[in-house]
């Protein structure tokens, strides 16, 4: 499976993403600069975190007028696989590939630390080897996290199932306590109505072997390599 890892100015987990996806996973993962505007030999384009641009105007804004975004939002409306993280769901959320915005944490402090994400929807390309509500661990790096919709997107987001993770606890319950920026009911990611373009706070790609610490978000990449096998061989 061949994954574009888009960078941009500022852009910080790339090597990260190609870490797990070729050295762990096997996969090609090829470093796609910003400039460049074709993503057609690819079957899924990750978006990872940093500070595009430095986070001018406020995070994502000027990403989203990259030469390259074209091309990612014509990769995500065929259908393929779409990954936002930290940064990158900022991007997806900015480029209207995804509903809402990313706020300052409620805190006002930066936040890094590992968090619980309760499964909610276990149907989507990068969640089909999760369970609904299985509870993994994955680490958080950010100081605007916070999601927020009016009620109306929200409740439509939960009503079509596109919630896709939710910060909780070690139990599975989404307490206040357990959400550590003040996102809108506890949410850490979500899906597109297709189900192929996730957007999530928490970094994946940090958690990929014991070493680090917990290898929970391999999840996420077995389960998009194996929705493409299903699909070649389907």
């Amino acid at each position: 499976m061949r994954f574009a890892i888009v960078v941009f100015p500022g852009t910080w987990s790339d090597h990260d993403c190609q870490y797990v996806l070729r050295d762990i996973l096997g996969q090609e993962a090829d470093l796609v600069w910003h400039r460049d505007a074709d993503l057609s030999g690819y079957d899924c384009v990750v978006l990872p975190g940093g500070f595009s641009y430095g986070d001018h105007l406020r995070c994502g804004a000027i990403a989203r007028f990259s030469p390259v975004m074209d091309a990612v939002v014509r990769h995500a409306e065929s259908g393929k696989p779409t990954i936002g993280i930290c940064n990158g769901f900022q991007i997806l959320c900015e480029s209207g590939l995804l509903p809402g915005v990313l706020m300052r944490n409620d805190s006002l402090q930066f936040r890094c630390q590992d968090v619980f994400l309760r499964t909610e929807a276990s149907d989507t390309a990068f969640t089909r080897l999760l369970e609904p509500g299985q509870v993994i661990t994955v680490p958080i790096s950010h100081g605007e996290g916070s999601y927020y919709a009016d009620d109306a997107t929200v409740d439509e987001l939960e009503a079509s199932g596109r919630v896709a993770f939710r910060y909780c606890d070690a139990d599975g319950a989404p307490a206040p306590e357990s959400n550590p920026n003040g996102s809108v009911r506890n949410i850490a990611g979500i899906v597109n109505e297709r189900g192929n373009v996730l957007g999530m706070m928490p970094h994946p790609e940090r958690a990929g072997e014991p070493l680090l610490g917990g290898a929970d978000g391999l999840y996420l990449w077995r389960s998009v390599i194996e929705a493409a096998v299903a699909t070649v061989a389907g």
